[in-house]
């Protein structure tokens, strides 16, 4: 154990809870966006996002101190697959993401991680993080301009807790936003109260209550698949970093064959009771750097505590009345951010752009991914980062490698 990091068995069980709740609003912000970006139900997100926690812990014989939220990289194909086949159809293609994780799973098993440096390179994972964010930018240009007064006092106050927050405070920039955001709006007399006045205190979530079965085909299947690779890198990332946090090698104990086995676990999970896809939380991670509490242990409160508050109705009914220009002025923020996640990618991993075959493979994911190129066939269509991702892995296998050029490129 680390110097100055704390043994759950230190914490007294009062503590232990509020440590554990408190995990949970630095991941509810983001967790609680996804659905409510996506047409969801935010509380049948929480109520997935905890149970799949669970379902991650025992996988992983609770030895890794994660929480798995929405995952935003899933945004853009969610709301493609919605529009062209419903939610059963967007459904099913949560499942197909399940299924990459649990294969990959046992190719990591089998094989090790290297194979997946073959085909996902950071030439290629950087712009197609890139384009997750910027591909999202017009949704909330587009929900912003309903009322910029909204909009821009959530984004300055995101952006203020961002840069000048301190502690846990600088990691929720979200919920900050919003609440102040909110306030303002019900001083305008912006905010709809009705859902909130009729809605239940207990309740199960909407998505469970009115439960709607996956209807499958291959369509949305397919164009969910290249996004769930993209998660996946992000996901043995985030294995490593909680590691070095934490001072374990949790690549090789439990494995990274197991976490990626719970990850797969809960996004199926997620598919069955109608939940967008999760991941593991890096913002949880930083909370657990701060805190230097890192028993696993924690984290299963904030699972737990994250299902009790899906079924509590009126918290729903409050998330479903946030006017939609305060979600477009968090956007604004958030999209960018994840932009910058794409180049920092590459910075870090020191792609050579006076390669020219690098300048090939993420020239063309940009151009494609922004122009809006598609592949139609029927009512089959793949367009967006899922085609620029698909171009990217194509173009990293036929290119030949320059003499020059970096292995890792």
């Amino acid at each position: 154990m680390k110097d100055n990091q704390l043994d759950i068995g230190s914490l007294s069980p009062r503590k232990k809870i509020v440590v554990g709740v408190q995990f949970l609003f630095v991941a509810f912000g983001a967790t609680v966006l996804v659905p409510l970006m996506v047409g969801m139900d935010p509380a049948t997100a929480l109520f997935s996002a905890g149970c799949g926690t669970l379902i991650f812990h025992l996988v992983s014989k609770g030895l890794v101190p994660v929480f798995l939220g929405s995952s935003f990289a899933f945004v853009p194909p969610i709301i493609l697959a919605s529009q062209k086949w419903g939610m059963g159809g967007t459904l099913t293609a949560f499942i197909g993401v399940a299924l990459v994780y649990l294969i990959v799973s046992l190719l990591v098993k089998l094989r090790g991680t290297k194979f997946l440096d073959r085909f996902f390179p950071p030439v290629v994972v950087g712009p197609t993080i890139m384009l997750i964010g910027l591909s999202l930018a017009p949704s909330a240009v587009d929900m912003a301009k309903e009322n910029w007064l909204l909009a821009i006092i959530a984004l300055a106050v995101a952006v203020v807790v961002m840069i000048f927050g301190r502690g846990l405070m600088k990691l929720i920039p979200i919920i900050s936003g919003v609440l102040v955001g909110y306030i303002v709006a019900i001083c305008l007399g912006k905010v709809d109260y009705s859902g909130i006045l009729s809605a239940k205190w207990i309740s199960l979530p909407q998505n469970i209550e009115h439960w709607q079965m996956p209807q499958f085909a291959w369509e949305p299947f397919l164009c969910m698949i290249p996004i769930a690779f993209c998660s996946i890198i992000e996901h043995v990332g985030d294995i490593y970093v909680i590691g070095q946090v934490v001072g374990k090698d949790f690549v090789h104990k439990p494995g990274l064959h197991r976490t990626l086995l719970g990850d797969g676990l809960a996004v199926l999970f997620g598919s069955l009771v109608g939940g967008p896809p999760v991941t593991t939380y890096s913002e949880v991670t930083g909370a657990i750097e701060i805190t230097r509490v890192t028993n696993p242990q924690v984290l299963r409160i904030t699972a737990i505590t994250a299902i009790l508050f899906s079924v509590m109705g009126k918290l729903g009914a409050f998330l479903l009345s946030i006017p939609t220009a305060i979600l477009g002025g968090i956007m604004l923020l958030l999209f960018g951010s994840i932009a910058i996640v794409g180049i920092q990618n590459l910075m870090i991993n020191k792609v050579d752009f006076n390669n020219s075959r690098n300048i090939v493979i993420a020239g063309i994911m940009l151009t494609t991914g922004i122009g809006g190129v598609a592949i139609n066939s029927g009512t089959f269509t793949l367009s967006g980062v899922a085609l620029s991702s698909l171009i990217g892995i194509l173009l990293n296998l036929i290119l030949p490698r320059e003499s020059s050029g970096k292995q890792n490129q």
